[in-house]
C-alpha cells in the first residue's frame, strides 16, 4: 500500500470515527429505531379453511398416457424428418480372440508324459502333451528351445522359449 493510505489507515481520528459510529449504531438498534413489535397471538377458529388454489384434480388427467400422441416406431422409414444417415453400419460379433502364451519349459518324471510350463495371459499353466490348453488348441509338442501348440484344423503355432507370442483363437 502506499505511505498517504497507510498514514490514514493508522489515524487516530479514523480509529475514533469506526468507535463513534459503532456506537451510534448500537444505540440505535436498541431503541427500535422507532418501530413496534409484532402483535402474535392464536388464530381465529371461526375462519373457514383456505381454500386451494391449484385445481389438482385436473391435474391427474394432464400425466395420462392417452392424451399423448403415439411416437414413430418405425424410425427408418422414408420421412422428410429421420434420416438414415445416423444409424450406425451393424457390426458382426467376433469370431477370434488373441491370447498370449509365454513358455517357460518343461519337465519329464520317469516313464510318464512330458509336462509343459507356460504363461496363458496372466496364468501360468502345467499341461501334459496332449491335453486341450484353450478352446480347439492343445499341446502337440514341448522341447527344450519351443512349444508346439496345433488345433483341430492341424495349424501349428511353434512358441520359442521365454518369448511372447500372441495366438488367435477361434471363438465356440
Amino acid at each position: 500500500m502506499t505511505p498517504a493510505i497507510n498514514r490514514i489507515l493508522r489515524s487516530r481520528w479514523l480509529a475514533g470515527g469506526v468507535h463513534a459510529s459503532l456506537w451510534l449504531l448500537l444505540y440505535l438498534a436498541m431503541t427500535n429505531l422507532g418501530g413496534r413489535t409484532f402483535s402474535f397471538h392464536e388464530a381465529d377458529s371461526s375462519a373457514g379453511l383456505p381454500q386451494n388454489p391449484v385445481p389438482v384434480a385436473a391435474l391427474e388427467r394432464l400425466f395420462v398416457p392417452d392424451p399423448w400422441p403415439k411416437g414413430l416406431v418405425t424410425t427408418n422409414t422414408f420421412n422428410p424428418f429421420f434420416t438414415r444417415h445416423f444409424i450406425p453400419p451393424q457390426v458382426a460379433p467376433p469370431t477370434t480372440r488373441t491370447i498370449e502364451v509365454t513358455y517357460q519349459g518343461f519337465y519329464q518324471t520317469g516313464d510318464g508324459p512330458k509336462h509343459a510350463i507356460f504363461k496363458l495371459g496372466a496364468a501360468f499353466i502345467d499341461a501334459s502333451v496332449g491335453t486341450k490348453v484353450a478352446d480347439s488348441l492343445f499341446v502337440a509338442e514341448a522341447t527344450m528351445q519351443a512349444l508346439a501348440l496345433t488345433n483341430q484344423a492341424a495349424q501349428t503355432n511353434i512358441v520359442p522359449l521365454n518369448v511372447k507370442k500372441e495366438i488367435v483363437v477361434p471363438i465356440q
